[in-house]
């Protein structure tokens, strides 16, 4: 006869409560985790998607993820003539926040180099990639739209032809692919008022101009178009990125690339570990905080449950003792109550944190390795735990059997 099992059953109800809330704790530490993993691939999605060996990005800087970045869209040849580099294409980057059916839409959109790359690499749920150079985007689920859906940006209209799950920037936003040339013309967008302003504005400057006095006819150019006027860059991108050929000399490739004087160079892997130690590392380190102090609360309330279940058994363990029981049939009788309410619990937390954690804004990931680590802490704290109903139990007299 298996004494905890029997107490369990005869208190079915109780025990039932404080197994689910024991779970519930459970299942926040599980969480906890999860919303870590989820970070950190969210963070580093693009990253590992888009398979560059090499990013160029501005220089001191430490690229699109970090900061602002910006480098001239010529830098896509320069890096091209490189030895043993295959192929460069531009990497635009930029979120931006738009209202839609009165509520707030945040997209951060991605520009893909065309016609290079139209996003075939980009895993679709459904649709297909760009096939033209403007008007066509590719859209994260969690932004809410449909194949064949159109939204308006700055002045002109896209249609969504394809769509992807899980493509998430770093800071939670559904990802957008749209082509290097809509990215920038939807960050780069000004209103109308503000183009006949800069337009004016430039002729009263070229009024007080020597060369505008000696030649009126210069000012003319004042109105026009800022993409048609002599001499002036086209817009900046964010970073380039550099895949190398099968056997090239990576060190090398970088070596001359950082010698130019505009630029910084990173590899896929030193671009991802700058990323997880900036922005990523508070949050991993206020996670982990929020997971030792909830494991620490969840071993405190389990010690105080089974303390209290002890102390409603303390006439059965006195008389146990009155009879002649060894101390080994009461050790074992709380210390596999600690553990059946652990292992309870930890079933309980995963079972309900795999209907719920799908639903949260982030995503959750369980890693195997996770759940395997805080099944062995759940263990550790059911052991512990059951220590001080072991110890009362042990100061109780056989006498009070008689009480």
């Amino acid at each position: 006869m298996n004494l905890a099992t029997k107490d369990i059953r005869h208190n079915l109800g109780r025990f039932a409560l404080t197994a689910v809330g024991i779970g519930m704790l459970l299942m926040v530490v599980m969480g906890m985790g999860g919303i870590y993993r989820g970070v950190v691939e969210d963070a580093t999605l693009l990253i590992d998607s888009v398979g560059a060996d090499l990013w160029i990005v501005q220089r001191d800087t430490r690229g699109p993820f970090a900061e602002i970045s910006r480098v001239p869209s010529n830098v896509v040849y320069r890096a091209a003539a490189v030895p043993g580099v295959q192929s460069s294409r531009e990497f635009v980057y930029h979120t931006i926040q738009r209202q839609r059916d009165g509520k707030p839409l945040r997209i951060a959109v991605l520009g893909l180099s065309w016609p290079t790359d139209r996003g075939e690499w980009v895993p679709l749920s459904a649709g297909r990639p760009l096939r033209q150079a403007h008007y066509e985007m590719i859209v994260d689920k969690t932004l809410g739209m449909s194949l064949g859906e159109k939204i308006t940006l700055g002045k002109e209209t896209y249609t969504v032809v394809g769509t992807t799950n899980n493509m998430i920037s770093s800071g939670g936003d559904g990802l957008a692919f749209f082509t290097v040339a809509d990215a920038q013309a939807i960050q780069f967008e000004t209103p109308g008022e503000a183009v006949r302003l800069e337009r004016a504005a430039r002729e009263s400057r070229g009024e007080d101009f020597e060369l505008g006095i000696q030649q009126p006819m210069i000012l003319e150019n004042a109105f026009r178009p800022t993409t048609q006027l002599p001499a002036v860059a086209r817009p900046q991108v964010s970073a380039v990125m550099v895949s190398l050929l099968p056997g090239a000399d990576v060190e090398q490739v970088t070596e001359t690339i950082s010698g130019w004087g505009d630029v910084s160079v990173f590899t896929a892997t030193g671009q991802r570990e700058l990323l997880l130690k900036g922005s990523v590392e508070k949050v991993r380190r206020q996670i982990g905080l929020f997971r030792v102090l909830l494991t620490v609360i969840a071993a405190i309330i389990m010690a105080l449950i089974l303390y209290t279940l002890t102390l409603d058994k303390i006439h059965s363990i006195a008389l146990l003792k009155l009879i002649g029981a060894p101390n080994t049939v009461i050790l074992g009788l709380i210390l596999q109550q600690a553990l059946i309410l652990g292992i309870v619990g930890f079933g309980i937390a995963y079972l309900v944190g795999q209907q719920l954690f799908p639903k949260f804004p982030r995503r959750v990931i369980l890693a195997d390795s996770d759940l395997l680590q805080l099944a062995g802490i759940v263990l550790a704290i059911s052991v512990l735990s059951s220590m001080l109903g072991i110890w009362k139990a042990m100061q109780v007299s056989p006498n009070e059997a008689l009480g």
